[in-house]
């Protein structure tokens, strides 16, 4: 298993607004990068003072990976194929693209992506395999 571990934004939202994966992050065995695609949609919705401390301790206490322009292409080509197959909407691909740039990164690195968005993450791995965690 891989030593780098990046967290979906599902897993910080589910932390920040129950606590139910505190231990869990606290005792992870791994180097813990973010990814940038990760923090935009925190950054998006955090609207309380304690969520941009949290931000910003994120940003000061872990690497930040960005999706390369490999990545970015390699998304919309994966994402052109879902649509073919799944037939999507264009507001579902949308939804789907973020996760797919996070997956991509971690793929990249060769990190494991831990996530508690089971279905969306899943179905990505059947177009490009990672290695996924999820909670």
């Amino acid at each position: 298993m891989t030593n780098l571990v990046i967290f979906d934004t599902s897993i910080f939202i589910d932390h920040l607004r129950t606590g139910c994966h505190e231990e869990r992050i606290d005792t992870i065995s791994g180097l813990i990068r973010t990814s940038s695609v990760v923090l935009a949609e925190l950054w998006r919705g955090a609207t309380k003072p304690a969520e941009h401390t949290f931000l910003k301790q994120i940003e000061k206490n872990h690497p930040i990976l960005t999706p390369t322009e490999k990545s970015w292409q390699e998304s919309g080509q994966l994402l052109g194929k879902i649509r073919a197959d799944k037939g999507f909407t264009p507001e579902k691909l949308r939804n789907l693209h973020f996760d797919v740039l996070i997956a991509l990164t971690a793929r990249s690195a060769g990190a494991r992506l831990i996530t508690s968005n089971r279905s969306d993450f899943e179905l990505i791995k059947c177009y490009r395999d990672f290695h996924l965690e999820v909670w």
